[in-house]
């Protein structure tokens, strides 16, 4: 079986839709040509390339009646400024992190990554079985948008910094790029939080505007050249277990699509997610090697630092719950399955890591 009829049968059937011959789709279904804005530059081919994994699929399994163009970070649209551009139509759908649009409503980072929450199997167990794209969704409709998981970065590194940090008092007022609501955390911390778009990261460390940056992780920071500019390289980003990634689309074009065209964009999607996850797992080791090896300085966060940053975040969550009844609807079921998770997780997949991991190379 070849691998477009492979997808199509399975995705379809997943996604509960009635298999129709490829012959009366092409005959029956409308031509449909979208533009996809991605917030992410084309030399970050994991990241930005599984928004092209996505148009490949989708137009694979329409027969090429379905064609979505990706345009990379700023051909049409600022990186930051995606959201906005599909809620009023400009383009059809976007590829971009839910948290980059916490400044509408902080409920939107729970579609990418909550500090101290989930990794990266936990989201997509969340997303997929837990409700939360549907919870998701309920807040996107207010911006006129239907979203979809479209890729995870794994868990990801904390970033570059121009001196070691060592205890929470070095990070007190560091001017320090980072997205999301890990920006009021860290604010808590003393850090200055700038919101930089990923091509503008380096130049902003090279004139010294900022003090550090985190972005993802070895394989695209090593693209990006921060090792440059900023030696220092900690570990882990306990803002971003594993940063899912969405696919967001106009709801009113979203809504006009026939259904096999929806199926389509979903199964699409799923196939697109699974792509960044092993990109990144499959390259970032290697990447990793080459930094250290050119000079970068490898830090892992003191658990001082770690355990400041847990406390700042209770109470960031708390406040944010307490007046905004949109993440308040996300937070309370979101975090019931982050309790559950925790225990298997503590219990099946830690157990097994931990010995593994301490027999590396045996």
């Amino acid at each position: 079986m070849d691998r477009r009829a492979f997808v199509s049968t399975t995705a379809l059937a997943a996604a509960g839709t009635s298999l129709i011959a490829a012959p009366a789709v092409a005959q029956s279904e409308p031509v449909i040509r979208w533009r996809l804005q991605s917030s992410f530059p084309k030399s970050l081919d994991a990241i930005y390339g599984a928004g092209e994994v996505f148009a490949k699929a989708v137009s694979e399994l329409t027969d090429g009646r379905f064609q979505i163009q990706v345009f990379s970070a700023g051909e049409i649209i600022p990186p930051l400024q995606v959201l906005d551009g599909v809620s009023i139509s400009t383009v059809e759908a976007c590829h971009t992190s839910s948290f980059f649009f916490v400044g509408k409503n902080e409920a939107f980072t729970f579609g990418t990554a909550v500090p101290y929450g989930l990794n990266t199997r936990q989201q997509n167990a969340w997303m997929y079985q837990g409700g939360g794209i549907e919870l998701m969704n309920a807040l996107y409709r207010k911006s006129n948008v239907y979203g979809l998981p479209c890729g995870n970065t794994g868990a990801q590194m904390g970033g570059w910094f121009r001196k070691e940090i060592n205890t929470p008092s070095d990070l007190r007022g560091l001017k320090f790029r980072i997205a999301g609501l890990a920006g009021q955390v860290m604010l808590k911390l003393g850090v200055v939080p700038q919101q930089i778009a990923g091509g503008d990261i380096y130049p902003a460390l090279e004139r010294g505007t900022i003090d550090g940056a985190e972005w993802i992780g070895p394989y695209d920071d090593e693209k990006l050249g921060f090792a440059k500019v900023a030696p220092y390289y900690y570990y882990p980003a306990f803002w971003e277990g594993g940063a899912m990634i969405h696919l967001f689309v106009n709801l009113d074009r979203w809504n006009e699509l026939p259904p096999s065209y929806k199926a389509a964009v979903r199964a699409a999607s799923a196939e697109a997610n699974h792509y960044m996850v092993g990109r990144y797992d499959a390259q970032n080791p290697a990447a990793l090697k080459r930094l250290v090896g050119g000079g970068a300085q490898l830090r892992a966060f003191s658990r001082e630092i770690l355990e400041a940053g847990h406390a700042a975040t209770q109470q960031v969550l708390d406040e944010i719950a307490g007046r905004n009844p949109d993440f308040k609807a996300i937070y309370e079921p979101w975090k019931a399955f982050r309790d559950d998770a925790r225990l298997w997780f503590r219990i099946a997949e830690y157990g097994f890591d931990y010995f593994t991991l301490s027999r590396a190379g045996k």
